[in-house]
This record gives C-alpha cells, sequence and structure tokens, in this order.
C-alpha cells in the first residue's frame, strides 16, 4: 500500500534504504526519545527494516524521494501495551534533520484516516515520554486526547513515565 500526502509518500520500507535508514537512525537524540536505541550499523538497521518495519501497516515516510522517518499502527502483540479488542497504536519518528516541518504530524494524520476508513478502526492509542514536548505536540495537532500517566521500561531495563492518549474514529 502507498498513501500519500501534500509533501510526503508512505510506502513499505525496501532493503535498499538500509543506508539512509542508518544515517538517520544512528542519531541518539531521535531513537531513545522514540523507545529504541541507536542504530550501530548499515546492517543493523537492514535487520530493523527486516524484522520491525516490515510489520502490516508500517511505512517509511518518504520526502524527496529519501526515507526521513517512520509511521506505523501497531496490533497487539505488538503493541507497548495491550489497548483491547479492536485497537490499535500509532507510532511514528522523524529524523533530526526534518524536525519542525510537520511531518510526522502529516504523516500520522494520512495513516489514521486509512485506518479509520479502510480498515475499519475504531480507536488508536498512542504514547509520549513525558518529557517528549514534540510528540505530545504531534498528538495533539491529531486530536488524540489525555488518556492516563502509566509507566514503561526502555530497551536499557530502565523504567520511565509517559503518557497515554486516544483517539476514536
Amino acid at each position: 500500500m502507498i498513501l500519500k500526502t501534500t509533501n510526503l509518500i508512505l510506502r513499505p520500507w525496501k532493503k535498499e534504504d538500509a543506508k539512509c535508514l542508518y544515517h538517520f537512525a544512528k542519531n541518539p537524540n531521535v531513537g531513545p526519545i522514540a523507545g529504541w536505541p541507536p542504530h550501530e550499523s548499515e546492517k543493523d538497521s537492514l535487520n530493523i527494516i527486516n524484522t520491525v518495519f516490515s510489520k502490516r501497516e508500517t511505512y517509511a515516510i518518504v520526502k524527496d524521494d529519501i526515507p526521513i522517518g517512520c509511521v506505523g499502527l501497531l496490533f497487539h502483540p505488538d503493541t507497548n501495551h495491550f489497548w483491547g479488542d479492536g485497537a490499535c497504536e500509532l507510532g511514528y519518528w522523524i529524523a533530526e534533520e526534518y524536525w519542525g516541518n510537520g511531518y510526522a504530524a502529516e504523516a500520522s494524520k494520512r495513516l489514521i484516516e486509512y485506518a479509520f476508513d479502510e480498515l475499519n478502526i475504531e480507536v488508536i492509542y498512542a504514547t509520549y515520554r513525558i518529557e517528549n514536548d514534540q510528540s505530545k505536540r504531534v498528538l495533539e495537532k491529531l486530536g488524540f486526547e489525555y488518556l492516563r500517566e502509566m509507566q514503561n521500561e526502555n530497551y536499557l531495563h530502565e523504567i520511565f513515565k509517559e503518557i497515554a492518549m486516544k483517539l476514536e474514529k
């Protein structure tokens, strides 16, 4: 599936994207606030493309033929939390070089429209780390509403606080 917006194309990840993904995902300012470790090599990025990014409804966010981030809908058991039957979880990240352009919101909005209109999803959840104001603003722009504060554990087994948000069809 390929989805388009005014400025972006959402498309499946390709093996050829590994070099570009590594360039952006090795940045320590990106992964940890989204819940994953910085990539350590192009091979690491290819492995992520072949596993995590190959799951259903996971898309490369492409600007001018460059994959600048990722957006996806996660379905249980691949979610961070179990939200109930018929629900999914929105996840996204944008390369730091492209922050501040509204691309996370633009890509997420298109995927949400697709989820509600074509996939018959009734409710979408999302979480952000309590200190991640950028992600909070993205979710607020999309119309998500505060649900509750939660605790989670990161890839280093450290406990952190996050805010859960909810968007209904």
